[in-house]
């Protein structure tokens, strides 16, 4: 099947990306400025907020998986404005694109950030109602208001489309930002590691090739069509644990410092990957230790030297 990916030469995009040829897919990357990791797909290099090229760099597939977004809650935090232009606008181009070429079906990477905007305490599935008031973070508002605007184009134009709420990856590629890769690098320099408030905050961290994996199963899937899926790690992770886990894999003495709690973090939601397990036969199957050793051995064959150097 011809395939585009958004944000395909991101981290998660990648990774879908390999599994995606591997699976035997003619895949092109739709990324800005970025070039693909891999030299054997095709590659268009378009802005998802520029509509026209978008619809251009569209013609004749059959499928988008659309990957591109403000992922950085940070960053999203600081600069408002084009996090909604570029997650709520994004996906309205893309949607329209797939409209205009009859692209069959749009998959779209949302997130279990959205269950910050539920109430109650209990194991949270793809039916759990949305309480907008608790959303809590323009992230996760974008992706709130992205799933709603996908669900009219369903109603309204028979678009087909899945929605799969992502749970927290990690592995190789990941963006150097993000709290595993602060962690194993300071640890590798011999620095503390800081923890923003109780460390009690947990994620379901799912490790990268799981995560692609899914990609691949509701490709074409028609027990996907107008689906939402929740894609989850097997286990809560809390970040303390992350911390001991890398202090535990790369050894030595390794301090651990807490600092102020992040604005509108996600707490961490009980969210059910049942629904996955039931019609799509996905589960994940790497538990963190391993996925986390798999990391750090990848970190340490392609950091860059100054990266990972001890302080004298």
């Amino acid at each position: 099947m011809r395939v585009g990916v958004t944000g395909g030469s991101g981290f998660i995009g990648s990774h879908v990306v390999d599994h995606l040829v591997e699976a035997g897919h003619d895949v092109t990357v739709l990324d800005h400025r970025v070039r693909p990791h891999r030299q054997d797909v095709a590659f268009e290099d378009v802005d998802i907020l520029d509509a026209a090229s978008l619809v251009s760099a569209t013609k004749g597939m059959e499928a988008i998986f659309h990957l591109a977004a403000v992922s950085n809650v940070d960053y999203a935090f600081r600069y408002p404005v084009y996090t909604v232009n570029l997650n709520v606008l994004g996906t309205t181009n893309i949607l329209e694109s797939a409209r205009v070429n009859a692209i069959h079906q749009v998959i779209f990477a949302s997130t279990v950030w959205v269950y910050t905007g539920t109430r109650g305490d209990g194991v949270l599935d793809e039916d759990s109602p949305f309480y907008l008031p608790d959303a809590g973070h323009v992230y996760t508002s974008t992706k709130i208001a992205a799933e709603m605007i996908i669900q009219n184009y369903g109603a309204l134009y028979d678009q087909e489309f899945t929605i799969l709420r992502y749970g927290i990856p990690y592995g190789p590629r990941m963006r150097e930002e993000l709290v595993i890769p602060i962690f194993v690098r300071r640890a590798l320099a011999g620095e503390p590691l800081t923890i923003r408030g109780s460390g009690e905050q947990y994620r379901n961290y799912v490790y990268i090739d799981d995560l692609a994996r899914a990609h691949v199963l509701v490709l074409g899937n028609e027990t996907a069509y107008r689906q939402v899926y929740n894609l989850e790690g097997k286990d809560p992770i809390t970040i303390k644990l992350v911390a001991e886990t890398v202090r535990e894999i790369i050894g030595g003495h390794v301090r651990v410092e807490t600092t102020e709690e992040r604005s509108g973090d996600y707490k961490g939601k009980i969210a059910s990957a049942a629904k996955a397990a039931r019609e799509l036969g996905w589960k994940p199957t790497v538990d963190f230790a391993d996925g986390m050793r798999r990391y750090i051995d990848w970190y340490r064959a392609n950091a860059k030297p100054q990266t990972v150097a001890s302080k004298a």
